[in-house]
């Protein structure tokens, strides 16, 4: 018996990579006409009828309770609480033993990969399905450049992570498209920690700031964006990590550079 749990363990934990829709970057295109919401900062979850998978292509381990009424259909989106509770969220959602936290978390969605038409016909799809944990995540119009930099700057001032622009009438696109557009006043990606340094003052017995490396070598440092909670216990040398910024200097170092997160291990 133990040798069959055995066995039938990589099924319980792994699925087939979803192919996702993934956003390219905001840079002044013209989006008159397109729709605007707000960008989560939350766990991506593709529902594939049966099972929540990750981005990384790893079972979710939701209660039966959590997916008992979802459709039996694709539909994606982000498993999400509040603004800046990013940390919470992901502590809920990698839990192998779900528990009633859960209860925290909705599905917020955005797609309903397969389906035919534009996106307001295929998430009509998932109308019959909203529930307490389901919701489709509201699309506004936008009529020019100017009303969408004061959605955005309305989405900051309440702590959210930015805005996605996306192109109504495109159809489902399983790769990352300049059809749908993330809008950020920063920029983020990722970086491998490479050391740790202690800081100073209140900080001198925990972390004051990592140094850090791009994929192309450029190493830098990063001293702001950390919870006191993340700076006594910090990401690990050889951890990837999340973080933004405003731009980079002429050697390539990112400028203003700020800790955003671990990358998810899902």
């Amino acid at each position: 018996m133990k040798f069959l749990l055995l066995l039938l363990l990589p099924f319980v934990l792994f699925a087939s990579k979803p192919k996702l829709l993934l956003l390219q970057t905001y840079k002044d295109q013209n989006i008159s006409g397109w729709v605007m919401s707000e960008k989560l900062d939350g766990i991506r979850a593709y529902w594939d009828g049966k099972h929540l998978i990750s981005r990384g292509g790893k079972i979710i381990h939701a209660p039966e309770w959590f997916v008992k009424d979802y459709p039996p259909f694709a539909i994606d989106g982000e498993l999400w609480s509040k603004r800046g509770d990013f940390e919470n969220i992901s502590s809920i959602v990698r839990d192998k033993v779900p528990g009633k936290q859960w209860r925290e978390i909705t599905h917020n969605i955005f797609e309903v990969p397969n389906a035919a038409g534009g996106l307001f016909q295929r998430l009509a799809k998932v109308k019959p399905y909203e529930s307490k944990y389901i919701k489709i995540i509201p699309q506004k119009r936008v009529k020019n450049k100017e009303e969408l930099q004061k959605f955005l700057k309305s989405v900051e001032k309440k702590g959210g992570e930015g805005v996605v622009v996306r192109d109504p009438n495109a159809a489902y696109i399983n790769k990352r498209t300049s059809k749908a557009l993330k809008v950020k006043s920063f920029f983020d990606t990722e970086c491998k920690v490479v050391k740790l340094y202690n800081g100073k003052g209140k900080y001198s017995n925990v972390l004051g700031s990592l140094l850090c490396e791009l994929s192309n070598g450029v190493r830098f440092k990063i001293g702001s964006g950390f919870s006191d909670k993340e700076r006594r216990n910090p990401p690990k040398v050889e951890d990837i990590i999340t973080f933004k910024y405003k731009s980079f200097t002429k050697y390539g170092k990112p400028r203003f550079p700020i800790f955003l997160r671990v990358r998810n291990a899902q």
